[in-house]
Order: C-alpha cells, then sequence, then structure tokens
C-alpha cells in the first residue's frame, strides 16, 4: 500500500479555533481538509509533516514523543493561546526519517524539545480531530534552496510504502502585505502556473518549480517562498506521479486564488 503524498494551504493562525469569526472564509478550505481522510484512500499509520513555519541550518526532525504547542501567531484572540491538540510524537518515525536521509547523503538533526506549530495543527485539527495520529514535523532548511527540498522528498519517498502520509504545510498564495483584493491578480497568475507546472510529471515538472521565480506573479505571490517550499517535499517525494488539485477557490478572502495538491493515487 503506497500513500500519496500532499499539499495543503494551512490558512492564518488558529482560524479552526475562530469559527464565529470566519464569515464564510474558511468554509471551502475546511471542508477540502475535512475530505483528507476519505480522500487518501486508507488510513495512515503516522503523519511526517513539512511546515512553513519551522526553519534550521540542517534538516531538522521532531523527535518529541508528547510535543507541546508553540503559539507562532499575534493578534488573536485570547482564547487562542490556551488551545491544545494533543497529538503523540513518534521518535521512532523521527528516528526513520533521519535515517533515509543519511542514507541519501542528506545531513540532518533532530529537536527533542520542539513542540507543534501552527502549520501542523491547524490543518491537522479539520482533518484528523481527535488528535490521535502521531504526527512529526520536519523543518525546512535555512536558504530554502528548491532543489534541496525536491531531494529532501525524493529521499523520504520510501515512508510512503511504510504506512506514513507526507504532508507539506503551506500556502499557495503567501504576501500577507496584499492578503485581499490587491493580491487577487498575482495570486490568480501564480496559482495558474502552479496548476500548469504540477500537472506536468517527472524531470520537467522538477525543473519547473526549481526556477519557480520566472512564474508569472512570483515575487508578488511570495515575497519569501518559505510557504512555497513546502510543495517542493511533497512533489519530491512523488515525482513520477500525477497531480490532482482537490482544492481550489478564486475568492478566497474575497479575492485571492489558493490551491491544495494531492500527489499519486489514494492509498487501497
Amino acid at each position: 500500500m503506497r500513500f500519496p503524498t500532499l499539499f495543503v494551504s494551512h490558512g492564518g493562525g488558529p482560524w479552526p479555533w475562530m469559527r464565529d469569526t470566519w464569515h464564510g472564509a474558511y468554509d471551502r478550505l475546511a471542508a477540502a481538509l475535512r475530505g483528507l481522510p476519505e480522500e487518501i484512500g486508507a488510513h495512515p499509520r503516522a503523519v511526517l509533516m513539512i511546515s512553513a513555519h519551522w526553519e534550521a541550518e540542517e534538516f531538522t526532525v521532531q523527535s518529541n514523543p508528547a510535543p507541546g504547542m508553540i503559539y507562532d501567531y499575534g493578534g488573536f484572540p485570547a482564547h487562542t493561546y490556551s488551545i491544545r491538540y494533543p497529538a503523540p510524537g513518534s521518535p521512532e518515525l523521527a528516528r526513520r526519517v533521519q535515517a533515509l536521509l543519511g542514507t541519501s547523503g542528506i545531513r540532518s538533526a533532530e529537536d527533542p524539545q520542539r513542540g507543534f506549530d501552527h502549520g501542523m495543527y491547524a490543518p491537522m485539527a479539520v482533518a484528523y480531530p481527535e488528535a490521535d495520529m502521531p504526527t512529526v514535523q520536519l523543518s525546512l532548511r535555512r536558504g530554502l534552496d528548491p532543489e534541496q527540498h525536491l531531494a529532501l522528498g525524493r529521499a523520504l519517498a520510501p515512508l510512503r510504502d511504510e504506512g506514513v502520509l507526507i504532508i507539506g504545510s503551506g500556502l499557495s498564495y503567501h504576501n500577507l502585505r496584499a492578503f485581499g483584493p490587491a493580491g487577487g491578480p498575482a495570486s490568480a497568475a501564480f496559482d495558474r502556473w502552479l496548476d500548469t507546472s504540477l500537472a506536468e510529471t517527472g524531470a520537467a515538472r522538477s525543473a519547473a518549480l526549481t526556477a519557480w521565480q520566472s512564474a508569472p506573479s512570483a515575487r508578488q505571490a511570495h515575497p519569501r517562498e518559505e510557504h512555497l517550499l513546502p510543495l517542493m517535499v511533497a512533489v519530491g517525494a512523488a515525482e513520477h506521479e500525477a497531480a490532482v488539485r482537490d482544492y481550489h477557490e478564486d475568492d478566497f478572502f474575497g479575492a485571492l486564488s489558493v490551491s491544495n495538491w494531492r500527489f499519486g493515487e489514494p492509498a487501497r
């Protein structure tokens, strides 16, 4: 049984705990995330999450068996700084990740203290509200080199045959200075480019992603690319498999085009 890989747009801060203030902005994203367990086709034994909200000098894996919470956002209601998503960690999976990276010649480190950031628990609280799925986070590498993150995904690919669901968690559009009508044209242009580029497979798709800065409105969509790099990992781990855009809307927060993708067939 081989699991697909996913790239999800994780939304802003602790939005799943702010339903009274959504005003419908997250309804379609929430519906897509709720549908993920059925879409992936089988119940994974664990999740490996690559979040846009963790960067380190080397790829670093979370080895805490009971990770705490990191409230890595500001300006939200008081209750969102005491929320809990008590999923267990998995030191066993952390060790396996490091072994795979070592076999591929990729240096890595572990962090036994690291907690969960909102790039993990915001989407997971919607997709797996029971919080019983063992989950391990893996950092991005500072420098944000797309080729290194594609290579990371390739190294992690064997996990897909070991019951592990690999999720890249970011946003397909992430320009907080133009998060609304001002960002509509740039987000639409970049989203169209992404969808066309991801329709390729293999070397052509990876080459397009490596050169993402030449895409239409690339730097308007991602002034800094940390929210795009988790996509590279998901693609690298399923480099020769087809992409399915399983969520898209072009009026997110009134104007923005955002999307999620699945790479590979559902596990059966």
